[in-house]
């Protein structure tokens, strides 16, 4: 059903892209949704930098909020959106699966603990074997649970998986007859305070496998540049905030802890569990370094593996991913997904 799904999206974004003698567009909109790497883009928005770096290059930018993260990138494939916070399994998936050729703008973190597997029953990833487990399928927590079983000496066809909602997992997991879940912060913070729960492994054992991204469709990156420009200025001068140990920096991230449904201990908690690339230099030597390449082969032997690159992807080459330096995974003919530094490396350069 989700390839259909995707499928039937990238049609629909063929069908908004505009002709190519149109004048260079000025108005966009971001989606973003709860999650501690994500935050800064609706602060930015409160607190003035966006409409700040929208003016400095004359265009609109508007920020908002999905409640359900795969709901978010499904819009954005179907063109609803320029611009989305996603993972880069799920940038590779979705719109890149379903077409839409995407660039990794932003690379913003890594899940360093902020992504787990609790459970109500076992007490280690072995003693999952025959049970459901609740996550939202075909994700990066399904992708998580893998590694973890992996590891654990299991496979898939061990446990169960039950497709669960992000929206509808803390819920889920009070249910008596649901035992263990897969999630992200700020749910897998609010999960591990259910009473008898035991926390089995996180993200912290497969560090730089789970990327914190905002994807731009390519295009229209390419028919407007500033809208790159505008995002790189957005994102660093509010991450500087993120990570001030002052009043202002503490003012910022108890705002985006209460955005987010928790509060300033309660965000900082989960900032711990993330690698934030905090200055754009740090992002751009993540990019361009070898590990991002064997990661991505990582992640699209797993989605090739669960059929998500496509009914007709005979290959995990099937959908190409290109990175700094010219380098390509997969079908150098078909590139659809995109991890360029350029817009972080002019922050870098102090050239926005």
């Amino acid at each position: 059903m989700l390839r259909s799904l995707i499928a039937a999206l990238a049609l629909s974004a063929a069908a908004l892209v505009a002709p190519a003698e149109a004048a260079p567009k000025k108005n966009f909109e971001i989606a973003w949704t709860i999650y501690v790497g994500w935050m800064p883009w609706p602060y930015a928005a409160d607190a003035g930098i966006v409409k700040k770096w929208a003016d400095k290059y004359g265009i609109d930018i508007k920020v908002t909020q999905i409640n359900d993260y795969v709901e978010s990138i499904n819009q954005y494939t179907a063109g609803k959106f320029d611009g989305v916070t996603l993972t880069n399994m799920d940038a590779l998936t979705i719109p890149a699966a379903g077409g839409v050729d995407t660039t990794a703008l932003i690379v913003g973190d890594f899940s360093n603990g902020n992504d787990g597997i609790v459970s109500k029953s076992a007490k280690s990833v072995a003693d999952l074997k025959g049970e459901s487990i609740n996550l939202v399928e075909l994700s990066v927590s399904h992708y998580l649970l893998a590694r973890a079983l992996e590891g654990a000496g299991l496979a898939e066809k061990d446990i169960k998986v039950v497709n669960t909602s992000d929206a509808d997992m803390v819920a889920a997991f009070k249910a008596p007859d649901t035992k263990t879940v897969v999630t992200w912060n700020p749910l897998l913070a609010e999960v591990k305070t259910e009473p008898g729960s035991t926390a089995l492994f996180d993200s912290s054992k497969i560090p730089g496998e789970i990327i914190d991204l905002l994807g731009v469709n390519t295009e229209t990156l390419k028919d407007n540049p500033d809208f790159g420009k505008a995002l790189a200025g957005i994102w660093y001068e509010t991450l500087a905030l993120v990570v001030d140990p002052g009043e202002k920096g503490k003012e910022a991230r108890a705002a985006m802890g209460k955005q987010s449904g928790t509060d300033l201990a309660g965000f900082d908690a989960q900032l711990a569990a993330t690698k934030l690339f905090a200055k754009p230099a740090e992002a751009v030597a993540f990019v361009e370094s070898a590990d991002i390449v064997k990661t991505m082969d990582l992640v699209r032997t797993f989605s090739f593996d669960h059929g998500l690159l496509g009914d007709g992807a005979k290959s995990k080459d099937a959908v190409g991913i290109g990175f700094a330096g010219g380098k390509t995974l997969g079908d150098a003919a078909n590139v659809k997904l995109r991890f360029d530094p350029t817009f972080m490396k002019l922050a870098a350069d102090g050239k926005l």
